[in-house]
């Protein structure tokens, strides 16, 4: 409950959006400040636990977040994260197949993948697992409104070019004709894989190289453990 929390996001957008929802209200300020926000691309205190929610995945270079996330972490610190798996949005990848579109999305990275980074990136003693969560729409409109508000295409072979209303005709006729799968009331039902990974920073090693570079923090960080 006497945690202090540091909170970031990845551009002004995303913050000031966090700001409206997370900021205390007034009447509770004379409790003291509990969270600090920290500006994107300054570097947060070192912490405790880093949490990390479905971001990840969004990330052009995500070995390079990972050694960020090792880098914001104390000694023993713990890394939480959740992120989108290879299955998510099946259903739509395979309609767009069929159809022989351009893919509608990236694919996900596996999570013995993202294991693999985490232990490449620093971590020890990662461990990975992932659940499928099905939500069902009633009709195409639903389902593509909140498609809409998870993100965008990522995917480098998507299409270059802006669509207009005859191709969103298009995909809400194809939806309702060749989805290729249906919940027991006629529901368009879409999967997501969501995999979560927690793993540890453990203390520093030293490297049995003829000639080793070790930074000063890696430095106190020996010295004060032994």
């Amino acid at each position: 409950p006497k945690a202090a929390c540091q909170i970031t996001e990845p551009g002004p957008h995303r913050m000031a959006l966090s700001r409206s929802r997370l900021d205390p209200p007034a009447w509770r300020a004379w409790l003291g400040p509990r969270t600090t926000w920290v500006d994107v691309g300054a570097a947060p205190e070192p912490a405790d636990m880093l949490w990390a929610n479905m971001q990840l995945h969004l990330h052009p270079e995500p070995q390079s977040l990972l050694r960020q996330w090792h880098d914001a972490l104390q000694i023993d610190g713990f890394l939480m994260f959740s992120a989108l798996g290879p299955d998510a949005l099946h259903e739509l990848h395979a309609l767009y197949r069929d159809l022989a579109w351009p893919p509608p999305g990236p694919q996900w990275t596996d999570m013995h993948d993202w294991g693999d980074m985490l232990v490449q990136s620093g971590f020890a003693e990662p461990v990975m697992d992932m659940e499928r969560i099905t939500l069902t729409y009633a009709t195409a409109e639903a389902l593509i409104a909140e498609l809409r508000t998870l993100g965008r295409n990522l995917n480098p072979l998507r299409p270059t070019a802006c669509k207009g209303r005859g191709w969103q005709a298009r995909l809400i006729r194809a939806i309702q004709d060749h989805w290729p799968r249906r919940g027991p009331e006629g529901q368009f039902c879409l999967t997501f894989e969501i995999v979560y990974g927690h793993a540890l920073k453990a203390k520093p090693r030293s490297p049995m190289d003829t000639t080793t570079c070790i930074s000063l923090g890696e430095m106190k960080n020996m010295l004060r453990t032994g």
